[in-house]
């Protein structure tokens, strides 16, 4: 468990990093959105990201943070993998796993998703940009952040509970004696 709170703790470093450049994402988005002709329509997948790195991005620093968010997605969803192959059999933590695995797909739609209290991501952006294009890709990380927490949370303490039944276990069985 403390290679997983190593990893999450380098995920949350990452992250930070990335959110501390969130105008240079935004603007990133806004010019390969230009170069695509497709300033209309709010950004909505990952796989949308993606293709707006391989096809519309002319310079090196659009390239760079726009890969820092893509690695990012990348590296959550296998920590989510790995997560879920720690997972002990008598608790579920599979739905915000799970939520987790959806959201980081590559073509959900995330249009309505946005990151509520205490993440004050969106509000750094007007409201236009909030409500119309970028509100969702900004929200994603924290949110999945979010749920990879509560789903170490939720193995830990059915790990907790599994030493523990298993020392009453022994207990009982050396009284039985």
């Amino acid at each position: 468990m403390n290679e997983v709170k190593a990893s999450l703790r380098d995920l949350e470093q990452r992250f930070i990093l990335f959110r501390q450049q969130q105008f240079i994402f935004i603007a990133a988005l806004d010019r390969t959105r230009e170069n695509a002709h497709d300033k209309t329509r709010p950004v909505s997948t990952i796989a949308q990201v993606q293709n707006y790195l391989d096809h519309y991005c002319n310079n090196t620093t659009d390239r760079r943070i726009l890969s820092m968010f893509l690695d990012l997605c990348r590296d959550m969803s296998q920590f989510c993998d790995k997560l879920q192959e720690l997972n002990p059999y008598s608790c579920s933590p599979h739905d915000v796993l799970e939520k987790c695995k959806v959201l980081l797909s590559c073509n959900n739609d995330m249009t309505n998703l946005r990151a509520k209290y205490p993440h004050d991501e969106v509000n750094h952006l007007s409201c236009e940009e909030s409500k119309n294009h970028y509100g969702a890709v900004i929200s994603l990380l924290p949110i999945v952040l979010d749920y990879i927490k509560d789903g170490i949370g939720i193995i830990e303490r059915a790990q907790y509970e599994a030493v523990r039944n298993n020392r009453c276990e022994m207990q009982r069985t050396a009284f039985s004696k």
